[in-house]
């Protein structure tokens, strides 16, 4: 007797259409990341700096190894110790960067 509400039960809720909500991202995204031209793997501080000027801000060390990072206007890089080991396009759309460009 048991049984029956549990069964019941079961096929409601495996009969119930799943819901869920739709994220839409703006189209340009992946391209703009993509285009921004980032320091590599393995550069030098000071091959960084040379090839993209000072950054708007250094922090760091923190933890073992010493992990740094600089921020610049459209990336932010980090080091171990004195090499980068990954660099990062912040978001911006295309539209936002070439107005941003323009009235420097």
């Amino acid at each position: 007797m048991k049984l029956l509400p549990a069964l019941l039960m079961t096929g409601l809720l495996c009969s119930m259409p799943a819901l869920a909500d739709e994220l839409s991202m703006p189209s340009d995204t992946p391209s703009d990341a993509a285009d921004i031209n980032k320091p590599s793997k393995s550069m030098t501080k000071a091959s960084v700096e040379a090839q993209y000027g000072s950054p708007e801000s250094r922090h760091g060390p923190s933890g073992e190894p010493p992990i740094y990072y600089w921020e610049y206007p459209y990336f932010t890089v980090y080091f171990e110790g004195d090499h980068v080991i990954h660099s990062v396009a912040k978001y911006k759309n295309r539209k936002a960067m070439q107005e941003e460009y323009r009235d420097q």
